[in-house]
């Protein structure tokens, strides 16, 4: 988009997404509007992974469930203890963020199928844990999960609507999506980049590939991080079914139905995926069919997404224009 019309659209953007809650008819459609900016930051995490690196990373949910889960260890009777929602939300994204790097140190050395294979391990790993790890010391509850976590407090303001978390998620949100630019457009995003291109290429140039991956797992580990510990607050509870393999699954088809690299476009996805099924809600058991059938048309007919990545123009060879020059 060229910059003067970003100068318009970002602000009316800006302005509309404010102005949500007060033409919305009821807290239900709110709800799904909120889930929307929740799927999007956990979305815009993966596409770090996806999208800016190349890293297909299929148990991105068992970060969403570590985030979650700490949050809850900090903010609930479970320990006694309640932290302030900041501070166990930034505990949430710090803790992903280490084990973001200590499932990506071991698989530096795996490409495509084969770190897709680890990574999916690693989410089944986490939810089995999740599930028994109540005895012989009740850590995570066990398949009740944890209950009764404290809702986010300002200023003796505490959150309880729907429309407050929306504005809460949707700042974190506006966050993730200025930090992610800003990451892309830096040395690290052109960095990954390169690995996604060609990671011997960019070996051979001069670029740490090991320092490169471990920063793509460890930020986009810690935007789950931060989805989970909202997550957490939100509904006041956290079980181990919220993070089954399918999590995974979809918050994988935003980034690629939205386009592997776009911000925009992994918005648009999260939007899409999770709207079409309510909106298909009416038809039952043929809703599902009917949301899958319209996924696969959009495959086919823009593979590359709704709204594809295309990166700064390329420079011209000089070689190239100088012979263009002569004729």
């Amino acid at each position: 988009m060229p910059a003067k019309w970003q100068r318009f659209s970002v602000p009316a953007i800006v302005a509309l997404a404010l102005a949500i809650p007060a033409v919305v008819p009821n807290a239900y459609q709110m709800g799904v509007i909120t889930r929307i900016c929740l799927y999007a930051l956990l979305a815009l995490g993966l596409n770090i992974v996806v999208g800016f690196a190349g890293l297909l990373d299929l148990g991105y949910v068992a970060f969403f469930g570590i985030g979650s889960y700490v949050y809850a260890f900090l903010a609930s009777p479970h320990f006694g203890l309640h932290w302030p929602f900041l501070l166990a939300l930034s505990a949430s994204v710090v803790t992903t963020a280490i084990f973001g790097v200590l499932i990506g140190a071991p698989t530096l050395r795996l490409r495509g199928d084969y770190l897709a294979i680890v990574t999916l391990g690693f989410g089944e790993i986490t939810y089995i844990l999740l599930i028994n790890l109540d005895r012989p010391i009740n850590i995570t509850g066990g398949p009740s999960g944890i209950v009764s976590i404290d809702p986010p407090s300002f200023l003796g303001i505490t959150l309880r609507d729907n429309w407050q978390y929306y504005y809460l998620i949707l700042a974190l949100m506006g966050a993730a999506v200025a930090l992610s630019r800003r990451l892309r457009d830096s040395r690290i995003g052109w960095a990954w980049q390169a690995i996604r291109e060609d990671e011997l290429a960019a070996q051979v140039m001069g670029i740490n590939t090991v320092a490169a991956k471990l920063q793509a797992f460890a930020i986009g580990a810690s935007f789950a991080g931060a989805g989970g510990a909202l997550l957490a607050s939100w509904q006041r509870s956290v079980f181990p079914d919220n993070f089954l393999f399918t999590e995974s699954v979809n918050i994988l088809a935003m980034v690629i139905l939205g386009g592997v690299g776009s911000i925009p476009g992994v918005i648009l996805g999260a939007a899409l995926i999770v709207a079409l099924p309510e909106i298909f809600r009416d038809f039952a058991l043929y809703r599902l069919l009917a949301f899958g059938l319209l996924l696969m048309i959009l495959m086919i007919f823009r593979p590359e997404g709704l709204l594809s990545f295309k990166g700064p123009p390329e420079e011209a060879d000089p070689l190239e224009q100088v012979t263009a020059e002569r004729q």
